[in-house]
């Protein structure tokens, strides 16, 4: 039986290059985000490759959303081996002035939402061999004097703190999930990709090269992160 990857937060980029990747290996893929249009271009450029891939819409930063998305990806593919997690949200710039409801979307996003997701794949995830949940993290979480600076100068305060949270939460679950052989691993992206938001034309990182980090991280199984950029 194929092996299933649930990719959260489909859109160019990252998670495009990491559904490409997991197909292309074998693994069926239920692509996950907010627009219907992209997630069924997405499925039909995967299908063209010969990957048996699902759309699933849904809002990730909503606990309930993210929980039924991985019903309605298990329904349509199988039990899940992978959870991969790319949802964010970049609101809650400057933490000064954000009201609390930017504040809250940043963290059910990147912390609230994942867990919720997490929670709702385990069953699936203890049983299946290999199983895994990865997650794309940024730079800006560092705890670094001049990485706070360029969270403050590029207006990405919330982002800054859930990328610290989830920073902490990767090595947290793995702790907890390794007596059941669960894999917890993260990428740390240190700088712009190419094809994605962030992208201002100037990016350097390849999308592609993201994802073979984590298939990297995925097959060695050891160390829970890495870094490109």
């Amino acid at each position: 039986m194929s092996k299933t990857i649930i990719v959260g937060g489909y859109g160019p980029g990252i998670s495009k290059a990491v559904a490409e990747k997991f197909g292309a290996e074998g693994f069926s893929v239920a692509l996950v985000g907010r627009s219907a249009d992209k997630l069924a271009a997405g499925v039909k450029a995967l299908e063209a490759k010969g990957v048996k891939a699902a759309a699933v819409t849904a809002d990730l930063g909503d606990p309930t959303g993210a929980r039924e998305a991985v019903k309605q990806a298990r329904a349509a593919l199988g039990p899940i081996t992978v959870l991969e997690w790319t949802a964010y949200n970049g609101g809650a710039g400057d933490l000064t002035t954000a009201d609390t409801a930017a504040i809250r979307a940043s963290l059910d996003a990147g912390i609230t939402g994942f867990l919720a997701a997490v929670q709702e794949a385990l069953p699936d995830l203890r049983k299946e061999k290999d199983a895994a949940i990865l997650v794309t993290n940024g730079g800006l979480g560092y705890a670094d004097p001049k990485v706070d600076a360029v969270g403050v100068q590029w207006n990405a305060m919330g982002l800054s703190v859930v990328n610290a949270a989830k920073h902490k939460l990767v090595g947290l679950l793995s702790q907890k999930l390794a007596p059941d052989k669960i894999y917890v691993g993260q990428v740390m992206v240190l700088g712009s990709v190419k094809g994605s938001a962030f992208d201002s034309g100037q990016a350097t990182i390849e999308a592609a090269a993201v994802a073979g980090k984590f298939w990297d991280l995925y097959k060695a199984r050891g160390e829970i992160r890495a870094e490109i950029g």
